[in-house]
């Protein structure tokens, strides 16, 4: 186990600072690349290698619930859809405990499983209880809304769309004029010099 360099939980601004480095110098792939969207794009922002990493995971987690806080929106759970949230999701609920602060993180699976509950909706009940829905990043906002439409059919009240990145493709104005809520992103792809 290797030490890594402490970041105050305090300093909200050295926590963003430090995570847009990580995220240039780790998850930034430069290069012709297909997205999931099956659009190419001069560059792959890789941002498993950010929500998974030991020192970045803890900062995804307080740089979100900041930018939730920011933006005064107000949840009880945070998730979304399979496998790009999940990990996003437990950052936020690890850096809101360690606030002292109670969040529910949840899993929205890409169909209802055949077995067991039959549930697409993983984890704590969202049921009548205020949720974000987040992605890591997003290109044409198609997984965010998929989730979206599964929270809303478990009963959750959505209150926003949150991403680490936002790559400024359509996503937000798809997603705000489809989901009805707010969109909202840690960093856009100016913010990493990616314009």
């Amino acid at each position: 186990m290797t030490s890594t360099p402490a970041t105050a939980a305090s300093d909200p601004a050295a926590d963003r600072s430090r995570l847009q480095q990580l995220i240039d110098e780790l998850a930034v792939v430069r290069g012709k690349v297909t997205l999931s969207s099956g659009k190419e794009a001069d560059y792959y922002i890789d941002l498993r290698r950010i929500t998974l990493h030991h020192e970045a995971a803890p900062l995804v987690g307080r740089v979100m619930l900041q930018m939730l806080d920011d933006a005064g929106v107000e949840c009880v759970a945070v998730g979304g859809l399979t496998m790009g949230a999940d990990p996003v999701g437990t950052a936020m609920l690890h850096a809101a405990a360690g606030q002292g602060r109670s969040l529910d993180s949840f899993v929205v699976r890409k169909a209802a499983k055949s077995y067991g509950m039959g549930r697409q909706v993983e984890g704590p009940s969202v049921e009548g209880r205020k949720v974000v829905v987040l992605e890591d990043t997003s290109t044409t906002g198609g997984s965010a809304l998929t989730a979206v439409e599964a929270v809303r059919a478990a009963g959750g009240d959505i209150q926003a769309v949150a991403v680490i990145v936002d790559r400024d493709t359509g996503a937000k104005e798809r997603i705000e004029a489809e989901a009805g809520v707010p969109y909202l992103y840690a960093f856009s792809k100016s913010d990493l010099g990616l314009d």
